[in-house]
């Protein structure tokens, strides 16, 4: 009751009146510890209304501006804990430098220079003491209860936070005066830690973490380890599953670098925070010496991997970045993006890469030294159902755009490809392995232009990512669908993607494709699991028909494969990188090709999909199409057999009801990064 009335209309007062509050507070604490110290040097207590009382005013001129200059007025009392106290030494040390040395300096009488040396230490302790006193006693749970609990009956989550450091100690003071969440203690590693506390909150082992749930109903873990190798993380977090408790993390290091932690900064755990291996860091040196002080253009700019692409570019500090883009939406949010945050120059081009006339315009007009070709359609069912599309633009779009580049003496040209071009049994993938096929010829015939490839595996963030799918149907319960109970996928952050687009650029010489060392494939179902049960939930089955979210397979998709491969022959060499490999490849003579490309061109402008498949077979030797496309194998023995609403069906369906002339005019809608 008392808090209730006195802490409430205290707290609700306006942030100078605090302040103010604050300064008195604190030229009271100075009066008294004067006081104490005269006491100390005496052995009796005097009056400090004679002579003194200089030493007071003295105190006071001085620690209150130093108080203000170092910071200490803006932080919070309420907020205020064990970690308020270097704050207050150092305030209360430029404070002592100056008191001490003007009582010695100038020897004022009745005020023995050993006070000037006494005092600021009791300052010190009487400060922290009345900060920590006073931030413990409004931001405790006791006083949330009695202040709270006639203002509303929701029940408060408890949690507990893994890792006793500053970011923890941070974390549970920016909770602490939280109405819908209560720190019940730390978990931490540290073993002369356990027993003890922390903020006035106690610390435990691990393994107490059931006990926790079990008796205090926790419901919630946070993760405050921001610094921790990811390989420990990895063992924490798996050590976590399986419990009945939500798992949530804050940022990394960095993300934290400039300020300090809050409780808004704690987010959902990410497949980022699962992956077993650390991140390959780039090699910036030999990148910004590519890219310092030149132009760069970067296709498909507006996409996944083309957006963090020129983020990656701008860091390198090259003249002017262009961003070439079909979707206009798409090329606005980059640009303005872009352009806030780097003082570069940012060029938006709209266009597409099936364009000729267009590229050689922007290849003459701003003449770019490096071009990055992210611009592809990559969804593999959608590609599936507009084949002659997904060639159109995957395949004469990379063709258009290295020849321009070539035409126009670019200095480098890197195409972002992927995993699935390695022994593709989809369109998608086999399109993208025929781009690659394109600058292999075209490396081979000797150009001023250095091609290469980047072939990688499933970006996280990108557009179809299968985590923030799953995430989504856990929220509604579920079921999470997974296409089939063994199916693996290797993973990789998308900025970790787009540095190795960057970085490839600084090592080729010309035809070289690289790929990047993914570790272990993640199995699907697994991912699946881990994100229900780090969710707090669990598994529905047949041996646990009361869980919270069941899996269920719905079957491979057209074009499917169950295992991702990286490479097409088994001889990888090396690379100044130690985690980036160059695979050896066979590639097609480029006076064969040249002419087969010609003809796939034709074909796609008269809509002929049966004969445009058959060729892009026979230029992808490698191209095996899964039985989940039995319409592609169906056109082989003529366009009668496909049914109707099948994928080919479709697709020769929009064909066929397509104007001769639409057909023959290339589609420039749509370049999907």
């Amino acid at each position: 009751m008392f808090f209730g009335r006195v802490a409430r209309p205290l707290l609700a007062l306006p942030r100078v009146s605090k302040r103010v509050m604050a300064a008195a507070l604190d030229g009271v604490l100075c009066a008294l510890t004067v006081w104490v110290a005269y006491y100390l040097r005496l052995g009796y207590f005097v009056s400090l209304t004679g002579r003194p009382n200089l030493a007071v005013l003295l105190s006071v001129a001085l620690a209150l501006p130093a108080f203000y200059v170092v910071g200490l007025y803006r932080v919070a009392f309420r907020r205020a804990g064990a970690d308020v106290m270097p704050m207050v030494a150092l305030a209360c040390s430029v404070y002592g430098l100056c008191y001490v040395t003007i009582i010695s300096a100038y020897a004022i009488s009745n005020i023995p220079r050993t006070v000037g040396f006494i005092q600021p230490i009791l300052l010190f302790l009487a400060v922290s003491a009345v900060r920590i006193g006073v931030g413990r006693l409004l931001g405790r749970p006791m006083l949330e209860g009695s202040v709270l609990r006639r203002t509303h009956h929701e029940p408060r989550r408890l949690v507990v936070i893994y890792g006793a450091g500053s970011s923890g100690r941070q974390l549970a003071t920016a909770i602490g005066g939280s109405r819908e969440t209560r720190v019940v203690g730390f978990l931490d590693d540290d073993r002369s830690l356990h027993g003890t506390r922390v903020n006035g909150l106690p610390v435990f082992a691990p393994g107490d973490l059931g006990q926790l749930i079990e008796r205090r109903d926790v419901t919630e873990v946070l993760l405050a380890l921001p610094s921790a190798p990811r390989k420990r993380r990895n063992e924490i977090i798996h050590g976590l599953r399986g419990l009945p408790v939500e798992v949530r993390t804050l940022p990394g290091l960095m993300d934290l670098a400039h300020g300090r932690v809050e409780a808004g900064d704690l987010r959902e755990l990410t497949i980022e925070d699962l992956l077993t291996r650390d991140p390959v860091e780039p090699e910036t040196g030999a990148v910004r010496a590519k890219i310092e002080g030149r132009t760069v253009l970067v296709t498909g700019a507006g996409g996944s991997i083309g957006s963090e692409l020129c983020r990656q570019v701008l860091a390198a500090k090259p003249k002017r970045i262009l961003l070439l883009e079909s979707s206009e939406f798409a090329l606005y949010a980059i640009h303005r993006n872009l352009s806030e945050v780097s003082d570069v120059e940012v060029v938006p081009l709209l266009g597409s890469v099936t364009d000729a006339f267009r590229l050689a315009e922007v290849m003459r007009a701003w003449s770019p030294c490096m071009v990055f070709h992210a611009a592809a359609y990559k969804h593999v069912p959608l590609v599936e159902h507009n084949p002659l599309e997904g060639l159109r633009n995957n395949v004469i779009g990379t063709l258009r755009v290295a020849e321009a580049a070539a035409h126009a003496g670019v200095a480098n040209f890197v195409l972002v490809s992927t995993d699935k071009a390695v022994r593709p049994t989809n369109i998608m993938g086999a399109t993208k392995r025929l781009a690659e096929l394109v600058l292999q010829g075209l490396a081979a015939e000797g150009t001023q232009t250095c091609f290469s490839m980047v072939r990688f595996g499933n970006v996280l963030g990108s557009s179809g990512s299968v985590v923030p799918l799953f995430r989504e149907q856990i929220r509604q319960g579920g079921p999470i669908t997974v296409t089939h109970r063994d199916i693996t996928r290797y993973f990789m952050t998308i900025s970790e993607a787009a540095q190795l687009v960057v970085q490839a650029s600084a090592m080729a010489s010309g035809g070289e494709v690289f790929v990047l060392d993914m570790g272990e494939p993640v199995r699907i179902w697994d991912l699946a699991r881990n994100m229900i049960e780090l969710s707090g939930l669990t598994l529905r089955s047949t041996d646990s028909p009361d869980g919270d979210v069941e899996i269920v397979t719905v079957g491979m998709r057209p074009g499917e494969k169950l295992y991702e491969e990286l490479l097409i022959g088994n001889d990888p060499r090396p690379t100044a990188h130690p985690r980036i490999m160059m695979a050896s490849e066979h590639h097609l003579p480029w006076a064969v090709l040249r002419p087969e490309l010609d003809r796939l061109e034709s074909l796609i402008g008269a809509g002929r999909v049966e004969e445009a498949r058959d060729l892009l077979c026979e230029l992808v030797a490698e191209f095996r199409p899964a039985s989940g496309i039995v319409d592609w194998v169906r056109l082989r023995e003529g366009a009668s057999a496909i049914q109707p609403g099948s994928g080919a069906g479709m697709a020769l369906a929009s064909a066929a009801t397509q104007p001769a002339a639409s057909r023959a005019v290339p589609d420039r809608a749509g370049v999907l990064g």
